[in-house]
């Protein structure tokens, strides 16, 4: 039994790894970190390009944002849209179709340069480029070569120096109220990792302080995953329109909004059941019943499974469902004890919870 048990855990680590893989795989394209990142001449990444990295070189082509974290960012190819850095020098050579925001100790915009505008916080910034539309610029020094050309608006704070042959289409605005740089940048995996830990600590909570209800709602959901999905999956539908029709009458909007937060929070703790779901039933193929490790399993799968584009999308629609129908169907239950207790002999001892195995 013990070898069969260490063999299902083993498959069950195999399945979470590969499926770990999967989004990495997808999310290679698009988030890259190291010493210097480099997009080759003849390269297309498709789709937005997140990077950390020391240096970015982009010389192929991007159909989507660029954001860069990075020391030195240097674009001699081709960017489908937005060019946002936080940099010690950015420097553009190539073509920027939308805008190039940036934070940076110095922005060059080079001549031959082609973008759709610029907006930039630094401490030093030189355009000799084309900008097809507004270019605002706070800075020390701020330099318009001769081949610049803005098609829109000039505005700025700073001191600004206009070669001959430089060309501004619209207006030159001098202000000394600008704000202007990209707003920080929070990796996906960040906003991930702080979900995750936010779900297990609200899942420890109701495993440590409804120990026997919690294991009901996972019995529950594995006996009866279509009725509990169902149940789930009516109330999605049918508390927002209950909500939306208290919210009509000016006396129930109070009681609309606060069962909207009450909603929002079962909502969460359904969708942390659902996980716990899953886990059990995973570590139940080995023969195992420990609520932590499902808990730490279940949420471990479905934050994976979850970062798949679409797929990971049903997934968590369909562990919401089963979560909140199981969540609902136990407490309907332990209501229904509750009244009948009354009318019938106290059976405790014989038909009362047991603990779950710790």
């Amino acid at each position: 039994m013990r070898e069969r048990s260490a063999a299902v855990l083993a498959v069950t680590v195999v399945v979470v790894a590969a499926l770990a893989a999967v989004p990495a795989t997808v999310a290679a394209q698009e988030t890259r970190t190291g010493g210097t990142v480099v997009v080759e001449r003849g390269e297309t990444v498709d789709g937005d390009l997140t990077v950390t990295a020391g240096n970015l070189v982009v010389r192929g082509t991007v159909n989507g944002d660029v954001t860069a974290l990075s020391g030195n960012v240097d674009v001699t190819g081709t960017v489908n849209g937005d060019l946002v850095a936080f940099a010690g020098n950015v420097r553009v050579s190539g073509d920027v179709a939308g805008s190039v925001n940036a934070a940076s100790g110095t922005t060059i915009l080079e001549r031959g340069a082609r973008v759709g505008a610029v907006e930039s916080a630094s401490g030093t910034v030189v355009l000799n480029g084309t900008v097809r539309r507004d270019a605002v610029v706070s800075a020390g020094s701020i330099s318009l070569g001769p081949n610049a050309s803005i098609g829109g608006d000039l505005r700025y704070n700073g001191e600004l120096t206009r070669a001959e042959g430089a060309q501004v289409q619209g207006s030159i605005i001098q202000s000394d109220e600008l704000r202007v740089g990209p707003a920080p940048v929070v990796p996906n995996w960040v906003g991930a990792v702080y979900g995750f830990l936010v779900n297990l600590l609200l899942g420890v909570v109701l495993l440590a302080v409804f120990p026997a209800f919690s294991e009901s709602v996972a019995g529950r959901a594995r006996a009866t995953p279509l009725l509990a999905g169902g149940v789930g999956l009516a109330l999605l539908i049918l508390v927002p329109l209950l909500l939306v029709v208290f919210a009509i009458t000016i006396v129930g909007i109070p009681l609309a909004v606060l069962g909207a937060l009450l909603f929002a929070v079962v909502l969460w703790a359904a969708a942390v059941y659902g996980a716990y779901v899953v886990g059990a039933w995973l570590i139940s193929l080995a023969d195992e019943r420990n609520r932590w490790l499902a808990l730490l399993l279940g949420l471990l799968v479905v934050a994976v499974v979850t970062s798949i584009p679409i797929f990971g999308g049903l997934v968590q629609f369909f562990v919401l469902l089963l979560g909140l129908g199981a969540l609902s169907l136990t407490l309907w239950a332990r209501y229904r004890g509750r009244r009948e207790e009354p009318t019938r002999p106290s059976q405790r001892g014989r038909g009362g919870d047991e603990e779950p195995t710790a």
